[in-house]
C-alpha cells in the first residue's frame, strides 16, 4: 500500500525570506519528486515575471469569493488588500499520490491548516532582527512607505507566533537556512514510516 504523503508548512513574516527559500527547495535536486507545490489562488496583481498557473492561479475578488463559498480551499486569508487560497481537491490529490505538499502561507493559514491536517510539519522562517526585515522590505522597492510599516506591524505580531511551529529557521544567510530546511524536509520523509 502507498503511503500517503506529508503536509510541509512554511511560513514567516514578510520580507523574512520564507518565498525564495520556498522556490530553492522545490528546485532542489535531492527532492525532486518527494516534495510537491500546491499552487495558491490570489486576487493580488501579478509580479513581473509571474505567471498565471505556474506561480499563483490570478483571480478575480468575485470569483475568489464564489470559490470560498463553495468550500474550494484547505484555507483561505486575506492578507493586506488582497485574498490568497490554498485549493483544498489539489493538496488532497497529492498527498494520495504519496508526495509530500509543500504551502508557503501566513501564519493564520497554517494555523487553519494545522487544525485540518494535525500531522502537518510547520517551519517558521524568522529575520536575524526587526532592523533586517525592515531593511529586506524597503530593498524589495515593491511598496511604498506605509505598506512596508503596516507589513512591519504585522510581522511583530507573526514573530509572537513562532513557537507554534516545530522548528524554527533564522534566515541571516539564505544558504545556510535553505540547508536547514532541506536537512529538516528529509528528516521528517524519512521518518514516515516510524512511529
Amino acid at each position: 500500500m502507498r503511503k500517503k504523503g506529508k503536509v510541509f508548512i512554511i511560513s514567516g513574516p514578510s520580507g523574512s525570506g520564507k518565498t525564495t527559500l520556498y522556490k530553492r527547495l522545490l528546485k532542489d535536486k535531492g527532492l525532486k519528486g518527494q516534495i510537491v507545490k500546491s499552487i495558491s489562488v490570489t486576487t493580488r496583481p501579478k509580479r513581473e515575471g509571474e505567471r498565471h498557473g505556474r506561480d499563483y492561479f490570478f483571480v478575480s475578488p468575485k470569483m475568489f469569493v464564489y470559490k470560498k463559498r463553495a468550500g474550494h480551499f484547505l484555507e483561505n486569508m486575506k492578507v493586506f488588500d488582497n485574498y490568497y487560497g490554498t485549493p483544498l481537491k489539489a493538496v488532497k490529490d497529492i498527498l494520495k499520490s504519496g508526495k509530500n505538499v509543500l504551502l508557503c502561507i501566513d501564519v493564520k493559514g497554517a494555523k487553519v491548516v494545522a487544525r485540518k491536517i494535525p500531522q502537518s510539519i510547520k517551519i517558521f522562517v524568522k529575520p536575524p532582527s526587526l532592523a533586517e526585515l525592515k531593511k529586506r522590505l524597503i530593498q524589495r522597492g515593491s511598496e511604498d512607505a506605509k505598506t512596508v510599516s503596516l507589513r512591519l506591524k504585522t510581522a511583530k505580531d507573526e514573530m509572537k507566533e513562532a513557537g507554534f511551529y516545530e522548528y524554527n529557521v533564522i534566515n541571516d544567510r539564505i544558504e545556510r537556512a535553505y540547508r536547514a530546511l532541506v536537512k529538516i524536509i528529509k528528516n521528517e520523509i524519512n521518518q514516515r514510516g516510524k512511529g
